[in-house]
């Protein structure tokens, strides 16, 4: 998560954002258990990151062969580290990683958006990612366009530019208004056209729906509020019901185009604070999904409408704001008696981190999150943020992680899609 959140990554607003990240560490969480290793099916992810070159490609304008070159590095890493997913962001802005009729081709790969790269970067990771043994998940942003607030410098025939009241500008950026029911139908088929060309084993979107709040500017969906909000008692029940409407008609479109490739979704790790709703989490963050993204993930997972949740849960054990150990039981009760599997995610791009709190300059604190998670059987897997730190591992964390729980290769664990 960056310093304009995870999924702008410039490691830093986020925590800013929720309100956490001034806080210390708090005092000593529950005991935890001696690592085990799992010999069982479980999923074992990591999160490959295009947008601003995060994670691959390294630079914009690599050759083609360079860009392979370092597409097949990764995926031999995740081999190395017993992984046994790799979620690509493959539409981080608008765009695409693969010959899109909806979209451009990504700037991240050449440098100029719209420009051929010369190769099939999402065909080939499938490929290459299922000849390892793999798992290939798609991650897409939905609904940003780009990290400034100037159609013009879109791609020629860019949709955004085709269709500017589809756009909205906010904090700096551009945005679709997720409140326009043909910008949903849009992104929607923009997204599943991945699903229908490739044997994708997922279909996965990140923490971004409405964009997270900025402070003194309001999300300009007025028109669409005035066009559309009938029957709604506020905003943010219409905003709320908008994103219901992607997830659900998405997954009913995506059963058609791919049966048996899944839809998952890795939120914000905290659903509501308890002293908002009584069924939320026992926590203090700043940023709650369900009242600030509209983002009401716990009903995603609670009537099935979704086949993962893997939510963020970027804190420490004992961090009191939010706590990794009370936010992992969270989400594990809200996945008992369902069909959704529950994995987590884990912030490895914040160990050693001289800027984090002092948990987190203990190379073994993320392998105590995954010993923590063998109490809840509920959880089904772990997903590191991000390609680059399990590649390097500066710090030591994840070979720690491998050395104590990931012994061997084992199957991802999986259910088949419900919806």
């Amino acid at each position: 998560m960056g310093f304009v959140s995870r999924r702008a990554f410039t490691v830093g607003t986020m925590t800013a954002l929720t309100g956490l990240a001034v806080a210390g560490d708090a005092a000593a969480g529950p005991e935890v258990p001696a690592p085990v290793p799992r010999e069982g099916p479980e999923t074992r992810g990591m999160w490959l990151a295009s947008v601003t070159n995060r994670d691959w490609p390294s630079a914009a304008g690599l050759t083609a062969a360079e860009q392979r070159a370092e597409l097949t590095d990764f995926l031999d890493v995740a081999v190395e580290r017993r992984l046994t997913a790799v979620i690509l962001q493959v539409r981080p802005t608008a765009d695409a990683l693969w010959p899109s009729p909806h979209e451009p081709w990504s700037q991240y790969l050449t440098g100029t958006q719209g420009r051929d790269p010369g190769w099939d970067p999402l065909g080939t990771a499938v490929e290459e990612a299922h000849r390892r043994g793999l798992e290939l998940h798609a991650w897409f942003n939905p609904y940003r366009v780009a990290f400034h607030t100037d159609p013009t410098r879109l791609a020629a025939g860019h949709p955004a530019r085709r269709h500017p009241d589809w756009v909205v500008p906010y904090g700096g950026k551009l945005y679709y208004n997720p409140g326009l029911p043909e910008v949903r139908a849009f992104v929607r088929e923009a997204m599943l056209d991945a699903a229908r060309r490739y044997p994708i084993d997922a279909m996965h979107w990140d923490d971004y729906f409405y964009p997270y709040p900025v402070a003194g500017e309001e999300f300009d969906d007025d028109a669409a509020f005035a066009e559309h909000g009938d029957g709604f008692d506020s905003r943010a029940d219409w905003r709320r019901h908008n994103v219901d409407l992607l997830v659900r008609e998405t997954a009913q479109r995506l059963r058609e185009v791919r049966p048996g490739t899944r839809l998952g979704v890795s939120p914000f790790g905290v659903w509501r604070n308890a002293a908002t709703d009584p069924r939320g989490s026992d926590t203090r963050a700043g940023v709650q999904t369900y009242d600030d993204l509209y983002a009401d993930t716990r009903t995603w997972v609670r009537k099935g409408w979704i086949d993962y949740l893997c939510p963020q849960l970027y804190w420490n054990i004992g961090f009191e704001p939010a706590d990794y150990a009370e936010l992992i039981g969270w989400w594990a009760r809200v996945a008992e008696g369902t069909d959704v599997d529950l994995y987590i995610g884990e912030a490895l791009y914040k160990a050693g981190d001289p800027k984090q709190p002092a948990a987190w300059q203990d190379p073994a604190e993320l392998s105590r999150h995954l010993a923590l998670a063998r109490e809840h059987p509920r959880v089904d897997g772990h997903v590191f943020f991000s390609g680059r730190e399990v590649r390097d591992d500066p710090f030591g964390a994840m070979a720690r992680v491998v050395a104590d729980h990931y012994r061997t290769r084992v199957r991802g664990r999986r259910r088949p899609a419900q919806r």
